[in-house]
């Protein structure tokens, strides 16, 4: 059972707001002033705070003030009550983190309205999710229900693509969300001179184009399928919605979309600082964990991922044929021993 923390000065509208609650499945703990409510909030530790602004002793402002400085009670939905609805008192209450905003008089179904919202966005902050677009669908689903959900379906499309076709290049404006359906693709950067180095390797069930489009730049980097590969399209529009709902929705969509963020940071340091017989053997590890033995991978492709020239990729390969770690057949790579791989000396 959720519990409310109450607090309101006037006793007839706090035991009719406290009914209200309790009819309806709440736990409620009521306050007659703001000093006994901020008091109550600490030693209850509620799910969700309703405060009247103007109040003897503290008023809303004053609960809210002291309850953010707290650890224990900063992260409480708080949702202000009252009867003044000028827009300097909406706007005072959002900017200093409240919640939701109610002006007396109010009937039963929006206060109830107002309350579930709170506590559902709550509980959508501690959840987590499943880093595919199965997480995605249910994050929509918590976060706005079916017809948000199927509003963003209608607008999907999903695209074929060959092998070796570029989704998007570098420099191209982002005008969608992209989520690998199915097959491999990778993400790379050019230089002046046209060599290509591999950034990023992406497989089905990987978001791509996120960071691009969450700041609103162009394209840092060309995305190009490996295989032949189904990318599922979520319109600009549709995204960005979707993180402007909340501040809790936004904070998790975008932890469940950069999960590989660290993963890239490592790889360019070990690009800077591995010598070439270990870049190289990294890059093979990562083409690994996506791609069924024995691995067709173009040689131009593994001299872009470990950040070296064909040339040296190709001898590289050859050395370590020639101390089985991998074994070559009909231009295809098996790794023989993937721990001796990991543990080479740099």
């Amino acid at each position: 059972m959720k519990k409310i923390l109450l607090i309101e000065d006037n006793a007839e509208i706090r035991e009719n707001t406290c009914e209200i609650l309790e009819l309806d499945g709440y736990e409620v703990v009521a306050a007659e002033n703001g000093k006994v409510g901020v008091d109550l909030a600490i030693k209850e530790l509620p799910d969700l705070i309703i405060c009247d602004i103007m109040m003897p002793v503290l008023d809303g402002y004053g609960v809210l003030h002291l309850l953010s400085k707290q650890e224990k009670t900063a992260g409480i939905p708080f949702i202000f009550l009252t009867a003044k609805a000028e827009r300097s008192d909406f706007r005072k209450g959002m900017e200093m983190g409240a919640d939701d905003y109610i002006t007396k008089p109010f009937d039963d179904v929006e206060l109830l309205s107002a309350i579930e919202s709170r506590l559902r966005k709550k509980e959508i902050s501690k959840k987590k999710y499943s880093q595919d677009i199965t997480g995605l669908d249910q994050l929509i689903i918590d976060a706005n229900g079916e017809q948000e959900l199927k509003k963003l379906t209608e607008n999907r499309e999903i695209r074929y693509f060959k092998k070796k076709t570029e989704i998007y290049r570098e420099g191209d404006f982002p005008l969608y969300l992209y989520y690998v359906q199915k097959g491999k693709v990778k993400a790379f950067k050019t230089n002046d001179d046209g060599k290509e180095f591999i950034v990023n390797l992406y497989n089905t069930g990987d978001f791509l184009g996120y960071v691009d489009l969450i700041h609103d730049t162009n394209f840092s980097e060309t995305a190009e399928t490996l295989e032949e590969a189904e990318i599922c399209l979520i319109p600009k529009k549709d995204f960005n919605n979707l993180l402007l709902q909340n501040t809790q929705v936004a904070q998790k969509f975008i932890q469940l979309l950069s999960k590989n963020i660290k993963e890239n940071e490592e790889h360019l340091l070990k690009l800077a600082y591995n010598s070439v017989r270990k870049r190289v053997s990294e890059a093979l590890l990562r083409f690994h964990q996506s791609t069924p033995a024995p691995m067709k991978i173009s040689r131009e492709d593994l001299a872009s991922a470990a950040g070296t020239s064909l040339e040296t990729a190709i001898r590289t390969l050859s050395d370590f044929k020639d101390e089985k770690l991998i074994e070559i057949e009909s231009g295809k790579i098996s790794i023989l021993n993937a721990d001796k791989l990991k543990k080479l000396r740099n």
